[in-house]
């Protein structure tokens, strides 16, 4: 765990990498060795961003159209020369918190499957080249569930689940590990804005965390680095919650 050159010699593909979590991410996996394509999408200033940050390739591209997943991944190649790790997060959000199951969860869950799917079949050419190929999705903020909305955020994770333990069974053969991260309460600059227009939404989420308090970026990127590194190399289809401990289970 003390090698900070776990990754030496890889190459990953992290979405929505221009801030938050993605950006976390990023920044932790070149740490350790590896080279990154951190994409984003045309607003987010994604190429300027990391513009002078070395091992890092800011890329701008479409992030919630699952067709534009293989140009994405055509595209990393093209950048750094392969693909050995994938870390899947998307955009997705709702004009309010989702306060219960229904059709605006349906929408966002339809869309990421479609999503997650179509990245992970166009990164599979190049996954099945790596000694190392790896798939991590990274789950729904807790900030995108109201205050309460617990069954909303457990079906979240739960379709997530099924849909990470699919792709595990289907890429084992080759090697190729699919895990998933679920963040909690995670600080990200979505969520401060979302608790500062629902400041009861946020002291919630504090409330019902055992640590009593909300996570950092950093804290996810640090799962994605075990799940992605060779100490992981026999963990696949299972997911990690990053969420301080839950007290409302």
């Amino acid at each position: 765990m003390a090698d900070p050159l776990r990754l030496y010699g890889l190459k990953a593909l992290v979405t929505n990498a221009a801030d938050g979590i993605g950006e976390a991410v990023a920044r932790t996996l070149i740490k350790h060795g590896a080279e990154v394509v951190a994409a984003d999408t045309i607003n987010s200033g994604v190429e300027q961003h990391y513009r002078q940050v070395k091992g890092i390739t800011g890329h701008v591209s479409t992030l919630t159209d699952p067709g534009k997943m293989p140009a994405l991944v055509e595209a990393c190649v093209d950048h750094i020369g392969g693909v050995d790790i994938v870390v899947g997060d998307f955009p997705l959000s709702a004009e309010a918190p989702v306060e219960a199951p229904g059709p605006v969860l349906d929408r966002l869950l339809d869309l990421r499957t479609a999503l997650v799917s179509a990245l992970a079949r166009a990164a599979l050419p190049e996954l099945k080249k790596s000694p190392s190929g790896r798939i991590i999705n990274i789950g729904f903020l807790r900030s995108l569930f109201a205050a309460g909305a617990r069954d909303a955020a457990q079906r979240g994770e739960q379709q997530l689940a099924a849909l990470t333990r699919a792709l595990a069974a289907e890429t084992g053969e080759f090697g190729i590990t699919a895990n998933y991260v679920q963040p909690g309460a995670v600080m990200t600059p979505v969520s401060r804005e979302t608790f500062r227009k629902d400041k009861t939404l946020r002291d919630y989420c504090i409330a019902h965390s055992a640590a009593r308090r909300l996570g950092e970026p950093v804290d996810v990127a640090k799962v994605v680095l075990f799940l992605a590194s060779d100490d992981a190399g026999f963990v696949s289809g299972t997911g990690i919650s990053v969420d301080g401990g839950r007290t409302d289970v």
